[in-house]
């Protein structure tokens, strides 16, 4: 008699937090930060440019940005034209420029000229959203935090760690499935292998190494909520 084969079974939740986190532990151990920058500042304009824009084309334009002016207290003084002028490759240089302007002269004004290391204080400047603060607070002040980007949205789906009915709603559930301690390396981790191996069109849950793992007996590609 010929014996049974036993059919491969799609990981528990539970299984899948903990193969992921091994994973992409094992492949990038230091993640790099992405965005060129020297400090705070200049990571909080980095990031802020980075919004519809690749992070590769943010990188070709801070240079002559920051050459123009690296702090609050010189940028505040840049007419808007010229920054828009600089920053025009990023796309939507008209509200960048001008976030970019206020937001150095707020620093100024009430910050001493330091960006801060608090998440609320953050999102009241212009042009910072929830993500980009959070982007700040973990790779300027390593603070844990977990900012959701498109990269990470679809991948949470595609791994079944939340129902991806919003961004807010895929952090909550990121923070929740993993140890806080993880967070910060792991939002990068998980952008690198969303662009390397599970990228929107690369992957669509059956291909890559941690979709195939994950869902060995997924026989349908993952249909992924755009938030």
């Amino acid at each position: 008699m010929s014996q049974s084969i036993t059919p491969k079974k799609n990981l528990l939740k539970a299984e899948r937090v903990d193969y992921i986190l091994q994973t992409l532990q094992a492949m990038y151990p230091e993640p790099p930060v992405p965005l060129d920058h020297s400090d705070p500042y200049t990571l909080l304009l980095a990031v802020l440019l980075s919004a519809q824009c690749t992070d590769a084309r943010v990188n070709t334009v801070t240079p002559a940005l920051f050459a123009r002016a690296d702090n609050p207290y010189d940028m505040a003084k840049v007419p808007v034209e010229e920054i828009k002028a600089i920053i025009r490759p990023c796309g939507l240089s008209p509200q960048k420029s001008k976030a970019i302007s206020v937001l150095s002269k707020m620093l100024v004004e009430q910050y001493d000229g330091v960006v801060p290391n608090d998440i609320e204080a953050l999102e009241t400047l212009p042009g910072v959203g929830h993500k980009t603060a959070s982007v700040v607070m973990s790779q300027a002040f390593n603070v844990p935090a977990f900012a959701v980007d498109t990269h990470i949205h679809r991948l949470a789906q595609r791994w079944g760690l939340t129902n991806g009915k919003s961004v807010q709603q895929t952090e909550k559930d990121m923070k929740r499935l993993f140890p806080i301690e993880s967070w910060n390396h792991l939002h990068l981790q998980i952008i690198y292998y969303a662009r390397e191996f599970c990228s929107a069109r690369g992957c669509d849950g059956r291909v890559c190494k941690i979709c195939t793992t994950c869902y060995p007996l997924r026989k349908h590609p993952k249909k992924v909520l755009k938030p």
